[in-house]
């Protein structure tokens, strides 16, 4: 198994761990794997192929896809709601 499959189940469990936290406790660990997951993507991508690099990015937008649609809106230069 190669480091980037290592790290990519490291990162699944730490979003999912994430992901049964309380909502006002989600944003900074949420952040920090929005921010590596595309580095991650790539990297699986670059090891394992095309059609595993998609598949990645596929399961990245659907777990993150009400982040990405607020951050979407807010460079669109709307003022979308947080959820309290």
């Amino acid at each position: 198994m190669t480091p980037s499959a290592i790290i990519a189940i490291f990162w699944v469990l730490a979003a999912t761990v994430t992901a049964f936290l309380p909502m006002k406790r989600q944003y900074v660990p949420g952040i920090a794997l929005l921010g590596v997951a595309p580095v991650l993507i790539v990297w699986l991508g670059i090891d394992y192929g095309l059609i595993v690099g998609i598949l990645a990015a596929l399961g990245f937008v659907s777990m993150f896809r009400n982040p990405l649609i607020y951050f979407y809106r807010r460079a669109r230069g709307e003022r979308p709601e947080i959820p309290k």
